[in-house]
């Protein structure tokens, strides 16, 4: 099997993701804000998806290893360089989440909820428990017990088939919906921030971190059927889980119109 077999399985999925009616439903800056008060939670799952991976692939403790395979410690270090220390709007090094975060400030949205929650998982230091006793929608949930569920699991090929296909490999396109939405339906509000977040997702995911992702996989993989598989499997429910976070949120905005 290979990265466009697999692409070609799950292309159902991406189809529903890439066409989903969510989009068109973005129409007030209350809207967008909604949306981003959902997606955030993608955003920071990510960043522990991608260390999970940093953990496994490279060397992160002391007494210091080389790893095995020189050309999975590359990419993986080459990936984490980007979404953990990127430049930002303004010219300083931040984390994806923490640019994500300041687009949010930029539009009004809250950002309480989301910190509220991460400093729980502080001070539980149990992620299962934490997502279990929030407060956050059925769906966030769902979302967020699956990426910790593959975390924890512990295999490498699994984590990186919900962070390549799940995530990295569907980014840019993805994006490119939403921005042409934004940019339309809001030309009066500052949202330039959020934009370069966007746009910067796209550029890295599709001429860099998209590739590196799929070499990853095929490196991971090589010629074990089983593994191949199992990237199948996960990567088509990472998508299902993006799909009914899509729909929750669809649906927050279509009972707010109702009320309207």
């Amino acid at each position: 099997m290979s990265t466009s077999e697999i692409n070609i399985k799950i292309q159902h999925q991406k189809n529903q993701l890439l066409q989903h009616s969510l989009y068109g439903k973005i129409k007030t800056i209350d809207d967008l804000n909604c949306f981003l008060e959902f997606h955030v939670y993608a955003v920071w799952d990510f960043m522990s998806l991608l260390k999970a991976l940093q953990n496994r692939l490279t060397c992160t403790t002391t007494p210091w290893f080389a790893t095995s395979n020189t050309e999975l410690r590359h990419l993986m270090n080459e990936i984490v360089l980007a979404e953990e220390s990127d430049l930002a709007y303004d010219g300083k090094r931040l984390s994806h989440f923490e640019m994500y975060i300041d687009a949010m400030k930029e539009t009004g949205a809250d950002t309480e909820t989301i910190f509220q929650f991460l400093n729980d998982v502080k001070k539980t230091q149990n992620i299962s428990v934490s997502i279990k006793t929030s407060q956050l929608h059925s769906k966030i949930k769902s979302f967020l017990d699956f990426t910790f569920r593959t975390i924890e699991e512990g295999k490498a090929h699994k984590i990186a088939a919900a962070f390549t296909f799940g995530r990295e490999d569907l980014i840019p396109n993805m994006f490119t919906e939403i921005l042409k939405n934004f940019q339309s339906n809001f030309p009066e509000t500052n949202l330039e921030k959020l934009i370069y977040y966007f746009e910067r997702h796209i550029e890295l995911d599709a001429d860099e971190h998209g590739p590196m992702a799929m070499q990853m996989i095929t490196e991971l993989c090589g010629n074990d059927f089983q593994k191949w598989k199992d990237v199948e499997e996960v990567s088509i429910q990472a998508l299902d889980r993006r799909i009914e976070l899509w729909n929750a949120i669809e649906e927050v905005l279509e009972k707010k119109m109702e009320l309207v």
